[in-house]
């Protein structure tokens, strides 16, 4: 600091001389410089020292950038990689399928799941289509799930959301939200984070469905099978992730128990995948091995 002092004192005797020279000398002595290009050059290397003083100093930085302070959902850097957060509702939480750099757990604030998305390439055919959750805004509701950051430079970057776009290819919109977690349920913990969500609309939205009565659902859910799986397998494995974080979805916990009533009168029912007559507990469910996914049909309909 001292030496900070001297060269900024200097610097100011350097500048209050040029600003008020001494006469000229006697005659044949004349200035090296005129007066107002030694005023422009000092000014100019004054300017400098103050800007390299004050961007090296703790207190500017703090300033400039909020130190210990988590990175905005979606940022650029000096080498236009892009940084983005995605939110994962349904099979993304147990089998996200790509390469992130952290994940946490938490939830949004005014969206329900919903079973109303037809899945035809994964789960189901087009003849048999499928039943996979979607979002659907409902006030006061939140929905738990898995957020997922994803950075490490443009190619792999890229390729996570390309590969996120070509599984969620039924899904019609990318929503902007805000990410919550249990240590602090009133401040988001991240702004901006992506998720597939799509349109409620038969008409502009050929995926969506709509509502169905909880029956006629459980039948559609039990008997959809499709290139990857069964349908059923789909919502299951959905409540038993759910269960492990601590945060059942009572929809999805009233919808499997319908299905599990369809698939025992059917005589159809597998005890070692779907456990007792409410939910899988851990010590009754074993580990089950997921398919990899397909590149090329990969929806969230996993």
């Amino acid at each position: 600091m001292d030496h900070d002092n001297d060269t900024m004192h200097m610097a100011m005797m350097a500048y209050a001389k040029c600003t008020h020279p001494t006469p000229f000398p006697p005659t044949g002595h004349p200035r090296l410089l005129p007066e107002s290009l030694s005023t422009i050059i000092l000014t100019i290397f004054i300017l400098c020292f103050f800007l390299s003083f004050f961007s090296s100093s703790s207190c500017f930085r703090r300033i400039r950038g909020g130190e210990g302070k988590r990175p905005p959902a979606i940022s650029r850097t000096r080498s236009t990689s892009m940084v983005f957060w995605v939110f994962g509702y349904g099979s993304l939480v147990w089998n996200p399928g790509f390469e992130f750099d952290e994940k946490i757990m938490g939830f949004i604030k005014n969206y329900k799941r919903v079973f109303d998305l037809a899945c035809i390439d994964h789960r189901g055919t087009p003849d048999h289509p499928a039943r996979t959750c979607t979002l659907e805004e409902a006030e006061g509701s939140i929905c738990w799930g898995a957020a997922y950051c994803v950075s490490g430079g443009p190619e792999r970057e890229r390729a996570a959301m390309e590969y996120l776009e070509r599984r969620e290819c039924e899904y019609d919109k990318k929503t902007l939200v805000d990410f919550y977690n249990k240590e602090d349920m009133s401040q988001p913990t991240l702004q901006g984070v992506i998720v597939f969500t799509s349109t409620p609309d038969k008409i502009s939205n050929k995926y969506y469905l709509g509502p169905a009565p909880l029956e006629d659902m459980a039948r559609q859910i039990a008997t959809a099978f499709g290139p990857c799986g069964n349908n059923r397998d789909y919502l299951f494995l959905m409540e038993k992730a759910l269960f492990d974080i601590g945060h059942e979805d009572d929809h999805i916990i009233e919808l499997a128990n319908e299905v599990r009533k369809v698939l025992s009168t059917a005589g159809k029912i597998d005890k070692k995948l779907v456990g007792p007559s409410r939910i899988p507990l851990k010590d009754n469910v074993p580990s089950l091995k997921l398919r990899p996914l397909q590149e090329a049909i990969a929806t969230d309909s996993l």
